[in-house]
């Protein structure tokens, strides 16, 4: 069955509105997915434990296919400590920090930093390539 969140109360209860034209109350209603304030007035899918119309049981909120919008670049900032700056397009994301950025899995990292060095740390490391696998630099130190 389908319904709308239409309040939830201090004490977890939930009020929803079934079709019938008028919202009842479930202090005993069970869900299976977290509902916050912020659901108030979603769509949910509900079934009835044991065909007990006094006790739904809510499976998750109903999700309606966004309008494919065309491309059209993204731009996030952050503030605080070190601000940064995420811009996608589809296409390609930009990531920038004032002092560095550091991705991290596990025991292995990529840190960029500002003075343009960039650290590659991994108990493995493998560069592997179909065309030419070039090394470049004012000098190479091998082990």
């Amino acid at each position: 069955m389908i319904g709308k969140l239409v309040a939830i109360s201090g004490s977890g209860g939930l009020r929803i509105d079934i079709a019938t034209g008028a919202p009842q109350d479930f202090t005993a209603a069970r869900t299976v997915v977290p509902l916050t304030e912020a659901d108030v007035g979603r769509d949910l899918a509900i079934m009835f434990e044991a065909g007990d119309t006094h006790k739904p049981l809510v499976l998750g909120l109903i999700q309606h296919p966004a309008v494919e919008q065309p491309l059209s670049p993204k731009r996030a900032v952050a503030t605080g400590p070190v601000p940064f700056v995420l811009e996608a397009d589809g296409q390609r994301l930009v990531v920038t920090a004032q002092r560095e950025i550091v991705i991290r899995c596990g025991e292995a990292s990529i840190t960029l930093t500002r003075a343009g060095k960039i650290l590659i740390r991994g108990n493995y490391l493998l560069s592997r390539s179909e065309g030419v696998n070039k090394i470049k630099g004012g000098s190479i130190q091998l082990n």
